[in-house]
């Protein structure tokens, strides 16, 4: 502890100390009183205690408590001690922000205090009192770190900063992505356990004048003073190195990547609100564009940001009114061998209220997020098995393949849904294919199999979409129970240039056939492709433009049903 020699208390606060001892006798909050023309305080002991002041009494505190502030908050302070020094009358003071205790801890102190002037108007003396903010006000129960409310406070002594200073930095926000797979996969307790664990990478490898904020969910968020573009790479760089390999923990590994959304202030705004409301929507373009990135903010992502959001307060009017603007489209299957019609993916179309298809890449995803795929995933399923019904009236072994959510997978009363509508319908089994997409496949292999395993006990079969495309294809093929196994278009596309993805499409349909699953190729273009696939590689089944593109209703029974009509009418 440091010690200076003894001071004399000036005549102002020799005036006042009898009623400060008084005071520091009946509280434990941290009470000062400070001579401003004189360059002289009075500390309450515990003041002395708790930080590496020299004593109760101290000339020139400006020395010695200002290096304790957080650098964060500095200058914020050093600019309203300004005021308090040039204060006109009666002045008012309140402030937040982090002190370092002698063990080398910072806390929140919250000062309230109050300038009096002497008879010329000039300010002389300056009382008030320090109170340590609740623990439970300031930290994240899960993590320990500074919460939301904090961090909200530290954007607006860094706009504060700003004013004084002129000079900005930036404020990134980022969230874990698929993280409740993790809850999904484990459970919530598992979860806490994983955002800890992050939460003390994250820190480890943070440059030391950065704080690490937890924010909602999974959520958190750091404020970079004076940071440049270049600065904000190599952070998210950091922070990407240190969540690239899976973790282990508690017996358990688990993996996760991080989107993030960069705003520069005061460009992107003067206001926390809007600092906020901006790097969220930088963060979700972030997701949305593939994830594990980060996304500075520009107006023009924002715009595209704020039409997703109208887009979803579409979607949820069109399902309100019962799926209005959705409609289905039809890409014909055909058997491989003998090109016959066998069936038909139900691909689903979306019209917004002022008359534009949406691209399904865009209406999708918000389906999924907001869980409305379960109720139109309902539509599909009815619509798709009413056209079913008629087209079999055709082709009498006609399938219809209909797309399914891993959200519907999570619906357990989606089966009773499925067997419900067969029998309203009058429909078998056999008639319906549903199809899982592989890359949405991550989560508990045994629950997905236990949900498929009880549509194949009722005679629905079950495809693996888009095989090829995921991380992990024949982990997915060996893990997931299945009857059919749909080979996407990338393995098709240069399988008449390229001798491997040639010999691959070979080897995983002699694969399928050895355990008794068929496989359709989609993507098929060109005459010779189909030529290859079929002869060479035995495929079962063919979906691609070179027999039809998906069609409305209307235009599948005028282009592939009536042709079909008019030869058994003619037989």
């Amino acid at each position: 502890m440091r010690r200076t020699k003894r001071i004399l208390l000036s005549p102002l606060l020799k005036r006042y100390k009898y009623y400060f001892d008084l005071l520091k006798k009946t509280t434990d909050e941290y009470l000062f009183l400070s001579d401003l023309q004189a360059g002289m305080v009075m500390l309450s002991p515990n003041f002395v205690q708790d930080f590496d002041v020299p004593g109760e009494v101290i000339a020139d505190v400006g020395t010695y408590w200002s290096p304790l502030i957080h650098p964060e908050e500095r200058a914020q302070y050093e600019a309203a001690m300004r005021s308090v020094h040039s204060a006109e009358g009666i002045y008012d003071y309140t402030a937040e922000y982090r002190v370092r205790t002698r063990k080398g801890e910072y806390v929140w102190l919250r000062t309230r205090g109050q300038v009096g002037t002497d008879l010329a108007g000039h300010p002389n003396l300056f009382a008030g009192v320090m109170t340590r903010m609740a623990k439970r006000n300031q930290a994240d129960s899960v993590t320990g770190l500074l919460n939301k409310y904090q961090f909200e406070h530290g954007v607006k002594m860094a706009l504060a900063n700003y004013r004084a200073t002129q000079q900005g930095g930036a404020i990134m926000v980022f969230g874990l992505d698929n993280f409740k797979i993790v809850n999904e996969t484990y459970n919530r307790v598992m979860g806490d356990r994983v955002l800890k664990h992050v939460a003390k990478l994250v820190e480890q490898i943070l440059p030391p004048q950065l704080t690490l904020y937890k924010l909602d969910g999974d959520e958190f968020a750091i404020i970079y003073p004076e940071a440049t573009q270049e600065q904000i790479g190599e952070l998210f760089e950091s922070i990407q190195n240190c969540l690239a390999r899976p973790q282990e923990l508690d017996g358990h590994q688990y993996f996760t990547t991080a989107s993030a959304g960069t705003v520069f202030y005061p460009r992107a705004g003067k206001d926390y609100l809007v600092l906020h409301k901006h790097a969220e929507a930088a963060m979700d373009l972030a997701k949305k564009d593939g994830k594990n990135r980060n996304c500075l903010f520009s107006k023009d992502q924002y715009n595209r940001w704020v039409r997703s959001i109208a887009m979803r307060d579409s979607i949820w009017d069109s399902v309100e009114q019962g799926c209005q603007g959705f409609s289905l489209f039809f890409q014909p299957q055909v058997d491989a061998a003998s090109q016959r019609l066998i069936g038909a993916e139900a691909l689903l179309r979306w019209q917004n209220p002022k008359g534009r298809m949406v691209a399904p890449m865009e209406f999708i995803p918000i389906l999924e997020e907001t869980k409305l795929i379960i109720p139109v995933g309902k539509w599909i399923f009815e619509e798709a098995l009413r056209t079913c019904k008629r087209w079999r009236k055709v082709v009498p072994d006609f399938r219809m393949s209909v797309n399914m959510s891993y959200e519907q997978v999570k619906e357990l009363s989606f089966k009773e849904f499925v067997e419900d509508c067969l029998q309203r319908y009058e429909m078998p089994p056999d008639s319906v294919i549903l199809e899982l997409t592989e890359s949405k496949i991550v989560a508990d292999w045994n629950f997905v199999n236990q949900q498929f395993n009880r549509f194949r006990e009722k005679g629905i079969a079950i495809a693996m979409d888009d095989f090829g495309t995921g991380y992990s294809s024949l982990s997915s093929l060996k893990n997931l129970a299945c009857d059919i196994v749909k080979i996407d278009r990338e393995f098709v596309k240069k399988i008449l240039e390229n001798d491997f993805d040639r010999k691959l499409v070979k080897a995983v349909v002699s694969l399928c056939h050895s355990i008794g699953i068929k496989c359709c190729i989609e993507g098929v273009e060109q005459e010779a492709e189909y030529e290859l696939l079929t002869k060479e590689c035995h495929a079962d089944s063919i979906q691609g433009y070179l027999f039809g593109h998906p069609e409305s209703v209307t235009n599948f029974e005028e282009k592939f049903l009536a042709p079909l009509q008019a030869d058994q009418a003619g037989a």
